[in-house]
Protein backbone atom coordinates (compact mmCIF):
# COMPACT_ATOMS: atom_id res chain seq x y z
CA UNK A 1 0.00 0.00 0.00
CA UNK A 2 2.86 2.40 0.80
CA UNK A 3 4.20 1.96 -2.74
CA UNK A 4 0.83 2.78 -4.31
CA UNK A 5 0.40 5.89 -2.19
CA UNK A 6 3.93 7.01 -3.06
CA UNK A 7 3.24 6.57 -6.78
CA UNK A 8 -0.06 8.46 -6.50
CA UNK A 9 1.53 11.40 -4.67
CA UNK A 10 4.39 11.48 -7.17
CA UNK A 11 1.90 11.37 -10.03
CA UNK A 12 0.01 14.36 -8.69
CA UNK A 13 3.25 16.32 -8.21
CA UNK A 14 4.47 15.39 -11.70
CA UNK A 15 1.19 16.41 -13.31
CA UNK A 16 1.29 19.77 -11.58
CA UNK A 17 4.92 20.27 -12.59
CA UNK A 18 4.07 19.39 -16.21
CA UNK A 19 1.24 21.92 -16.21
CA UNK A 20 3.47 24.65 -14.76
CA UNK A 21 6.30 23.99 -17.23
CA UNK A 22 3.91 23.85 -20.18
CA UNK A 23 2.29 27.15 -19.21
CA UNK A 24 5.67 28.85 -18.74
CA UNK A 25 7.02 27.61 -22.06
CA UNK A 26 3.86 28.77 -23.85
CA UNK A 27 4.24 32.17 -22.17
CA UNK A 28 7.94 32.44 -23.06
CA UNK A 29 7.98 30.92 -26.56
CA UNK A 30 4.42 31.12 -27.85
CA UNK A 31 2.10 28.45 -29.18
CA UNK A 32 3.49 27.82 -32.66
CA UNK A 33 5.14 24.63 -31.46
CA UNK A 34 4.15 22.65 -28.35
CA UNK A 35 7.26 23.76 -26.45
CA UNK A 36 5.89 22.67 -23.09
CA UNK A 37 5.52 19.04 -24.12
CA UNK A 38 8.88 19.15 -25.88
CA UNK A 39 10.55 20.55 -22.75
CA UNK A 40 9.05 18.13 -20.25
CA UNK A 41 9.95 15.13 -22.41
CA UNK A 42 13.59 16.21 -22.75
CA UNK A 43 13.97 17.32 -19.12
CA UNK A 44 12.09 14.27 -17.85
CA UNK A 45 14.35 11.94 -19.82
CA UNK A 46 17.44 13.66 -18.43
CA UNK A 47 16.11 13.36 -14.88
CA UNK A 48 15.27 9.69 -15.44
CA UNK A 49 18.87 9.13 -16.50
CA UNK A 50 20.13 10.88 -13.37
CA UNK A 51 17.83 8.89 -11.09
CA UNK A 52 18.40 5.53 -12.76
CA UNK A 53 22.17 5.86 -12.53
CA UNK A 54 22.06 7.28 -9.02
CA UNK A 55 19.95 4.37 -7.82
CA UNK A 56 22.18 1.89 -9.65
CA UNK A 57 25.51 3.27 -8.40
CA UNK A 58 25.11 5.33 -5.28
CA UNK A 59 21.77 5.23 -3.50
CA UNK A 60 19.93 2.19 -2.19
CA UNK A 61 16.47 3.72 -2.46
CA UNK A 62 13.34 2.07 -1.14
CA UNK A 63 10.67 0.81 -3.52
CA UNK A 64 8.42 3.62 -2.29
CA UNK A 65 10.99 6.29 -3.14
CA UNK A 66 11.70 4.79 -6.54
CA UNK A 67 7.97 4.53 -7.22
CA UNK A 68 7.40 8.11 -6.15
CA UNK A 69 10.19 9.53 -8.31
CA UNK A 70 10.26 7.31 -11.38
CA UNK A 71 6.74 5.93 -11.85
CA UNK A 72 4.77 8.73 -10.22
CA UNK A 73 6.67 12.01 -10.63
CA UNK A 74 8.47 11.41 -13.93
CA UNK A 75 5.75 9.14 -15.30
CA UNK A 76 3.21 11.94 -15.11
CA UNK A 77 5.70 14.73 -15.86
CA UNK A 78 6.68 13.34 -19.27
CA UNK A 79 3.90 13.36 -21.80
CA UNK A 80 4.36 11.10 -24.78
CA UNK A 81 0.63 10.59 -25.11
CA UNK A 82 0.26 14.36 -25.35
CA UNK A 83 3.22 14.35 -27.73
CA UNK A 84 1.28 12.07 -30.08
CA UNK A 85 -1.74 14.36 -30.02
CA UNK A 86 0.47 17.40 -30.64
CA UNK A 87 1.95 15.72 -33.73
CA UNK A 88 -1.52 14.90 -35.05
CA UNK A 89 -2.66 18.50 -34.53
CA UNK A 90 0.39 19.90 -36.34
CA UNK A 91 -0.26 17.52 -39.26
CA UNK A 92 -3.95 18.47 -39.34
CA UNK A 93 -2.92 22.15 -39.52
CA UNK A 94 -0.81 21.29 -42.55
CA UNK A 95 2.45 21.91 -40.69
CA UNK A 96 4.25 18.73 -41.72
CA UNK A 97 7.56 20.59 -41.42
CA UNK A 98 6.96 21.46 -37.76
CA UNK A 99 5.59 17.98 -37.06
CA UNK A 100 8.76 16.39 -38.48
CA UNK A 101 11.00 18.76 -36.51
CA UNK A 102 8.99 18.12 -33.35
CA UNK A 103 9.16 14.33 -33.73
CA UNK A 104 12.87 14.22 -34.50
CA UNK A 105 13.80 16.83 -31.90
CA UNK A 106 11.74 15.22 -29.15
CA UNK A 107 13.04 11.71 -29.72
CA UNK A 108 16.70 12.65 -30.29
CA UNK A 109 16.92 15.17 -27.45
CA UNK A 110 14.99 12.98 -24.99
CA UNK A 111 17.39 10.10 -25.61
CA UNK A 112 20.35 12.49 -25.46
CA UNK A 113 18.97 13.86 -22.19
CA UNK A 114 18.81 10.36 -20.73
CA UNK A 115 22.42 9.68 -21.68
CA UNK A 116 23.51 13.08 -20.36
CA UNK A 117 21.90 12.24 -17.02
CA UNK A 118 23.62 8.86 -16.91
CA UNK A 119 26.97 10.46 -17.76
CA UNK A 120 26.54 13.24 -15.22
CA UNK A 121 26.03 10.79 -12.39
CA UNK A 122 28.89 8.57 -13.56
CA UNK A 123 31.18 11.58 -13.65
CA UNK A 124 30.13 12.89 -10.24
CA UNK A 125 29.99 9.47 -8.58
CA UNK A 126 33.06 8.07 -10.38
Amino acid sequence: MKLLVSIAIGGAAGALARHFVSQQMMHWLGTGLPWGTFTVNVVGSFLLGVLAETFALAVDASAALRGFLIVGLLGSFTTFSTFSLDVALLVQRGRIDLAAFYIAGSVILAIAGLYAGLRLVRTVAG
